[in-house]
């Protein structure tokens, strides 16, 4: 049987209530604080490991190694809520070339959001549109983007670019740094210590350069050492854009223009630091600069900064901290204590969380599996557990204008607890538990009760106008992401910590449904944008996943009901015993069942195929494994595999594949090739378009559009942890995987899926 993970510590849980009770720039720096505290021990699996993994070495043979500018080699120091992205020069000196050739490098922190003034008094009254539901009803969706109001409201509020800082360095006949100077480049990150390690050359002479995130703190910290410094030509730049090109949606390039538009003042400067006030539309915060030795701060141009050593041996630290404005910031740390701090923090994050080790597989895909998860988990560590849920793309670059899409909650934190680290989806949750008011107010607008959750949101859950507000397989999330922690400490402290969330979330999944009295069953929708995004939404009824959804959310809060010593809620336990089937159509499940042309129609064949989700993310509630498995066959045979298939689609395939028993097809289609599941040496996951693409002779030719894609490394983990530990009623070891002997797979502290 599986170890029981011991509940958090009384503190992590103090925490946790005082973060809900404080304000957005306390919270970001609590749940820095909880983010950087140590995971408790995980649960482990069936069949452990006869001796225990070497995690050091595990991790260390996947350091990153770059020897050539490569902007899809960018790499990246961060805390959960804070990140800092590094080209090969160790700072952000050719951050242009990297954001038009590969993965941008930015500064980033989810607290860090501005809004547009508003004088026409916009709101999403403005953007509505009415649509019937099956009791006749007609109710308002803000579902019009495409008008002035839609426009500002999706753009507004957004997230902003703290600062740019790279390198300064003039060439001896006066012209600016190119990335083809750089000669002789190694570059290195650290896994085990956090820390990016830059060499290289500049007119013959070496550069070196170690930069580092504090654990804790939205602090960087570099040391740089040359020769170039005592001859005043290398200097560090720091520079403030005024935020995101907001013409571009997705993976957008800074915008330096209209410097008027936004301030920058030198604060305080005494000594070896330096305040700097930034105030953007709206939005203050400030910097800190600190250094060793004596140096000399400029600014030769409005929102630009050169920090010169004034006297140099050769050698120059510096940290820059980012606060959000009231926030009371420590002294500086020195930039060996923050290295001290990163290394204790990142050896603690790999020796307590999960592991998985693939070394004594002969199959050859096992090597690069292997390099995928490790690469993942420090990547979703290092963007994915700040003060606000994070967007698509972690804290790399911006997508939708930074907003959450809490439909991706799952894939962004599910692997959090299913690896060995509960704190930090604890920290994610966090907001949706700080967002009960608003979600209940929310589902009160649209006649319901309990807890409906925004889609596309910012910190504070506003709605943002077009099909968002009509999609709702985001709704049960948080019931299963309490189970997981659940699961990961079954306590009593975990019950009540959860209990509105999950109860509220279950009331308002209840009243979303629809009891057709001629049927005799209830029924979902209209209007609804089911999971594929591709049908009408004012005519979608019945959709596989979301149905199989609701009534395992349901099963699931009866549950929580149950444990607390509560007597089931017989609304719910009704609605269990009517809920329509899953639609399927010849012997195989479809997408939606008001329209069941999923296998009819190549058009309803690209997208999300979610009608395997209810057997795959989800145990299978009232499916049919023969129905299933035919329904997988016809996907496999007939998707449209070269248009909008995401990152974590393939995971969620492999997933289905893995309980229906078919653990060859599940590593086949984990590692399958194709447009949005190709992993870079930096461990990310682009993906190509969010519009179904036309037939290219040239796989992959359309430009990448999300330069970093965090759900599909969530997803991978996910599939992983499942793969490897099992899920509940298995009982040999890694059942995902072939059990030919090509695979021999050792694990530590994983948690199974339900």
């Amino acid at each position: 049987m599986p170890a029981t993970r011991p509940a958090p510590s009384p503190p992590a849980r103090q925490r946790s209530r005082r973060l809900l009770q404080g304000s957005l720039p306390q919270l970001a720096i609590v749940l820095l604080l909880a983010a950087a505290a140590p995971p408790a021990p995980g649960a482990d699996s069936a069949a452990p490991p006869a001796s225990p993994i070497d995690r050091r070495a595990l991790v260390a043979r996947h350091n990153l190694i770059v020897r050539k500018v490569d902007a899809d080699a960018s790499l990246t120091v961060g805390n959960g809520g804070f990140a800092f992205g590094a080209d090969i020069t160790g700072l952000q000196t050719f951050a242009d070339h990297y954001q038009r050739w590969g993965v941008p490098v930015e500064t980033l922190a989810r607290w860090c959001w501005v809004t547009d003034p508003n004088p026409q008094g916009y709101t999403l009254a403005d953007t509505t549109k009415l649509f019937r539901h099956p009791d006749g009803r007609q109710v308002g969706y803000p579902t019009q983007a495409a008008t002035p109001a839609g426009d500002w409201l999706r753009k507004n509020p957004r997230i902003h670019p703290l600062a740019q800082i790279g390198l300064d360095f003039r060439k001896a006949d006066g012209s600016p740094l190119t990335p083809d100077d750089i000669r002789k480049p190694e570059q290195t990150l650290d896994l085990w210590r956090g820390v990016i390690t830059s060499q290289y050359e500049l007119e013959g002479r070496p550069v070196k350069i170690l930069t580092v995130c504090h654990p804790k703190l939205d602090l960087l910290a570099v040391r740089l050492e040359s020769s170039l410094l005592a001859s005043g030509r290398l200097s560090v730049r720091v520079a403030f854009p005024r935020g995101h090109d907001l013409s571009v949606k997705n993976t957008p390039p800074l915008d330096w223009s209209h410097p008027e538009s936004h301030q920058t003042q030198i604060a305080l400067e005494q000594g070896n630091l330096a305040r700097l006030q930034r105030r953007v539309s709206g939005t203050a915060y400030h910097v800190i600069l600190a250094w060793t030795g004596p140096a000399r701060l400029t600014s030769p141009a409005p929102h630009e900064f050169r920090l010169q050593p004034a006297k140099s041996d050769g050698a120059f630290e510096f940290t820059a901290g980012f606060y959000p404005a009231g926030a009371s910031p420590p002294s500086p740390p020195s930039v060996e204590a923050v290295l001290e701090a990163s290394s204790a923090h990142w050896d603690r994050f790999w020796r307590r969380g999960a592991a998985v080790d693939f070394s004594g597989s002969t199959d050859p895909r096992a090597a690069e599996l292997e390099r995928r998860v490790v690469l993942s988990r420090y990547l979703v560590a290092v963007q994915m557990a700040g003060v606000v849920p994070p967007q698509e793309s972690g804290l790399t670059c911006a997508t939708w204008y930074g907003k959450h899409h809490t439909e991706m909650i799952w894939w962004h934190t599910a692997h959090f607890a299913l690896w060995g680290n509960p704190e930090l989806l604890e920290t994610n949750l966090a907001w949706f538990q700080l967002q009960l008011p608003a979600a209940r107010e929310l589902a009160k607008s649209r006649g319901l009760r309990g807890a409906r959750w925004a889609k596309m949101t910012g910190p504070a859950m506003r709605e943002s106008p077009g099909g968002n507000p009509l999609i709702v397989w985001n709704q049960p999330h948080p019931i299963y992401l309490g189970e997981l922690l659940y699961r990961s400490a079954p306590s009593s402290r975990t019950l009540h910590q959860y209990r509105d969330l999950v109860f509220d979330t279950a009331e308002c999944l209840a009243a979303m449904l629809y009891f057709d009295e001629a049927k005799g069953v209830y029924v979902l929708g209209p209007p609804l944008w089911i999971a594929q995004e591709i049908y009408d939404p004012a005519t979608s009824q019945n959709p596989s996943f979301e149905l199989a959804y609701w009534r395992w959310a349901l099963a699931t809060a009866q549950a929580w009901r149950q444990r607390l010593g509560l007597d089931r809620n017989p609304a719910w336990d009704h609605i269990l015993d009517h809920l329509a089937p899953l639609p399927q159509k010849d012997g195989k499940y479809v997408a939606l069942g008001s329209h069941p042309d999923t296998f009819d129609n190549l058009a309803s064949r690209h997208d999300h195929p979610t009608m395997l989700a209810p057997l795959g993310l989800l145990p299978g509630p009232g499916v049919d494994h023969a129905t299933m498995n035919r329904t997988l066959d016809a996907v496999l045979q007939s998707w449209d595999w070269e248009t909008k298939i995401w990152g974590w689609d393939y995971p969620l395939i492999a997933m289905t594949a893995a309980r229906l028993g078919r653990p060859e097809t599940a590593v086949e289609i984990l590692l399958r090739d194709g447009p949005n599941n190709r992993y870079l040496p930096n461990g990310h996951c682009p993906q190509r378009s969010d519009e179904a693409a036309p037939k290219s002779s040239r796989p992959g030719a359309r430009k990448r559009e999300i330069a970093a894609y965090l759900p599909a490394n969530g997803a991978l983990l996910s599939a992983v942890a499942m793969m490897a530990a099992g899920w509940d009623g298995t009982t040999n070891h890694a059942p995902g995987f072939p059990q030919d002997g090509t695979w021999r797979i050792r694990y530590e502290n994983l948690q199974r899926l339900p």
